[in-house]
């Protein structure tokens, strides 16, 4: 891993988060791959980085990063996953990285939430993220989307219910009602996803300190617009600039979508499975009334 990485040179750094560094590596066969690294010394990030490698192992599907090794003996155990070149979802809502079409950002939507249904209605036990949000989700060079870090993710297992879990999750996508009673179901992982549907039809930030007082919390602000009907407001001017009927209309369904995933209380919200339902639907009617016109 060091030859991969040029001895982890700080040239390589793809990112750094909570649970560690990642760096750019290039294997001998020039297959390039994704290595985080644990920060040393730190009990939480090489407790992350094990989570995530014992999580990783246990999965497979097209939506979520594939875990291709690691090295869990060092002093700073490593994990190698594969290379996803388009930087993160974040990057291109918020970032420097080009803007996505509302036809991307509906895919992505769809391609995150059958990854989470994965996570908790295929995988034995059911996992929960716990840190779903726009920087967590990497795009391929299809503009595929491909969810990371599980450092966070707990295995639902039978008892999991009744155990309190200090809230852990990143401010903007927290559940409230988990942030209040310290229980954690899958809805709290819908709840984030609500969020980040926010962030593709709006291209703002969960949180943002330049909106007004009452507005700073995504969620809060477009709930206040959904109340005066005037949800269609906040969505991305790039994305409404040649629209058709069609799309300001599944817009609007979008956006109705993600404030149902933001229901106060978890029983109103829906699974994850049926939010990729909902967003397959959209994206069916979308596709047939466009094959009907040709």
């Amino acid at each position: 891993m060091k030859h991969a990485t040029n001895n982890f040179s700080r040239n390589n750094i793809l990112g750094a988060g909570g649970s560690g560094e990642v760096y750019r590596g290039v294997l001998e066969d020039g297959v390039v791959i994704a290595v985080k690294c644990a920060k040393f010394g730190n009990t939480k990030s090489t407790e992350q980085v094990l989570n995530e490698v014992r999580i990783l192992s246990q999965v497979n599907h097209r939506s979520l990063v594939r875990l291709l090794g690691c090295c869990v003996d060092l002093d700073q155990p490593l994990m190698v996953y594969e290379f996803i070149p388009n930087g993160t979802l974040a990057d291109h809502l918020h970032g420097s990285l080009s803007p996505l079409s509302w036809h991307h950002r509906l895919s992505i939507a769809h391609q995150t939430a059958a990854g989470l249904a994965y996570l908790h209605f295929s995988a034995m036990p059911p996992i929960y993220h716990r840190d779903v949000k726009s920087t967590n989700i990497l795009l391929d060079e299809n503009l595929n989307a491909k969810v990371s870090d599980f450092g966070l993710s707990r295995l639902a297992t039978p008892d999991l219910s009744h155990i309190s879990t200090c809230a852990q999750g990143t401010l903007g996508y927290l559940d409230p009602e988990y942030f209040r009673n310290f229980q954690l179901t899958d809805k709290s992982d819908v709840y984030s996803f609500g969020v980040v549907l926010l962030e593709l039809l709006t291209s703002q930030k969960a949180i943002d300190f330049t909106r007004a007082p009452d507005d700073i919390n995504l969620r809060d602000y477009m709930q206040g617009l959904v109340q005066e009907d005037r949800i269609m407001e906040a969505v991305d001017p790039n994305i409404k600039s040649g629209a058709t009927q069609l799309d300001l209309d599944s817009m609007k369904a979008l956006g109705l979508l993600a404030l149902s995933c933001l229901e106060e209380k978890r029983q109103n919200r829906p699974s994850m499975k049926e939010v990729a339902e909902e967003i397959e639907f959209i994206i069916t009617l979308l596709s047939d009334c466009v094959d009907q016109m040709h």
